[in-house]
């Protein structure tokens, strides 16, 4: 063989054998050296399982039924055989990283993530989910993970069980008692929430980014205030009577507002920048929209704003950090003790011989969050007016003034569209209660909540 036919065979290998590396890798174009010997492209096992995840995502999305049961049966088949099955199950998985990682680009928190899955489908689903963070989080070491992610990666328990990622698929199956069908119909439902969740908030750091500031454990000063209201509050939650439960509770709320004070009045003298911040906490069922009225009144007796995403199922807060704080260890406690109080109370049968407990419950919450709200607000009135006087009006009000804008201006940002529904009450024994369990003072006025 002559010196150019050598060097056109050469060519030739060469040519084909990045053809193969680009079909591979799922590429495909008009410069394929394959072309130009007449060699048709074919799309390789990879490429042929995303595109028909995609397709079965696509279908969920737009309700179609036969298209959905069509791609779902060439994902539990696989294409090509046994082979086939083995590279639709890495492409699912690879498929669940990547969407996680995008819908913590938009906001979303691991257990938010979880949360919505098991919300908005079942407990199953929110376990898929877990793994897949877990499987997301090998990525980013740890000291690029932000304090509250790793707590809530704990409280997740996100491990990564299975022995190899390419046996994931099945093992997860077996585990959950499902044959290859249902296991292929969850994770289609998974990919699908997480491709259609709504871009939110960023509330923190996401992984391997810098820590910054806002995630610095309080100083010692913050760390003393906030171990004196766990000490009130542990004390209201635990007395059987009324009376003192709510005097630990509003001195818990007077010893919040001096520490908002004299945090913004050191703040303003030495010239730092404090800016507010963002937190999510979440709202369990039932009695969802009562208790998130709890959250609200908590909130603005703390000078932050709160807004109720009803079908995740949290509400957004706005405000100052040691603010926030204040907010959700306060809502907690009075959680606890309005749930003990209510479980107390015992709802009668109504004249048709129905049971009421259901209506008594949400009237009983939704007055003790209304009565809740008029006393943490007064007790934060009182403050206000005690310290405006010894610190003088001049230099007070208008430090606390631009704190409420600054907060105000970051919430009416985030949420420029907001609609507002009153709680129902229809239950009179149910309401009563609530206020006396609350106060024992006369209220009637409804309070609305706020959702997006």
């Amino acid at each position: 063989m002559g010196k150019n036919s050598r060097e056109r065979h050469k060519a030739k290998r060469k040519a084909a054998e990045a053809a193969q590396r680009r079909r591979a890798a799922g590429k495909s174009g008009p410069d394929d050296p394959l072309s130009l010997f007449g060699v048709p492209h074919v799309p390789s096992q990879r490429r042929i399982a995303e595109q028909i995840i995609d397709q079965a995502v696509h279908a969920q999305h737009r309700d179609e039924t036969a298209e959905l049961d069509r791609c779902r049966a060439l994902l539990t088949t696989g294409p090509g055989g046994a082979t086939g099955i083995q590279v639709v199950n890495r492409a699912l998985l690879a498929f669940l990283l990547r969407e996680v990682e995008h819908a913590w680009r938009r906001g979303w928190q691991p257990a938010e993530l979880a949360r919505v899955a098991r919300r908005e489908y079942t407990t199953r689903h929110g376990r898929l989910m877990v793994d897949a963070i877990a499987a997301q989080m090998r990525s980013y070491s740890t000291a690029t993970v932000d304090r509250r992610w790793q707590s809530q990666l704990a409280a997740l328990d996100a491990q990564v069980w299975w022995a190899h990622d390419d046996h994931y698929v099945t093992a997860w199956g077996e585990r959950q008692a499902l044959d290859r069908v249902g296991v292929i119909a969850i994770m289609v439902e998974v990919l699908h929430l997480l491709a259609t969740l709504p871009a939110i908030e960023q509330v923190g750091p996401m992984p391997g980014t810098a820590m910054s500031a806002a995630v610095v454990p309080p100083d010692d000063l913050d760390q003393r205030m906030i171990d004196r209201v766990r000490a009130l509050l542990a004390k209201a939650e635990s007395t059987d009577f009324p009376e003192e439960a709510d005097a630990f509770t509003a001195k818990a709320q007077e010893l919040m507002a001096r520490h908002r004070i004299d945090h913004a009045l050191l703040v303003a003298a030495s010239g730092e920048r404090d800016q507010p911040v963002t937190r999510r906490v979440s709202i369990d069922n039932p009695y969802e929209a009562p208790k998130t009225l709890l959250l609200q009144v908590v909130a603005e007796a703390n000078s932050c704003r709160a807004v109720w995403m009803k079908r995740f199922g949290f509400t957004t807060i706005v405000g100052f950090p040691a603010d926030l704080e204040s907010t959700e260890l306060l809502f907690t406690s009075l959680l606890v003790q309005a749930t003990r109080a209510m479980t107390q109370a015992k709802p009668s049968i109504d004249k048709y011989g129905r049971n009421t407990t259901r209506s008594f419950r949400q009237s009983f919450l939704t007055a003790y969050a209304s009565r809740i709200g008029e006393r943490l607000s007064a007790a934060t009135e009182g403050v206000d007016r005690e310290m405006t006087a010894s610190a003088g009006a001049a230099q007070l009000l208008p430090v606390l003034a631009a704190r409420d804008g600054a907060v105000r201006d970051a919430f009416e940002r985030q949420f420029p569209d907001l609609t507002e529904h009153a709680t129902a009450i229809n239950n009179r024994e149910g309401w009563a209660s609530g206020r006396a369990a609350a106060d024992r003072a006369a209220l009637h006025r409804r309070q609305p909540v706020a959702h997006e």
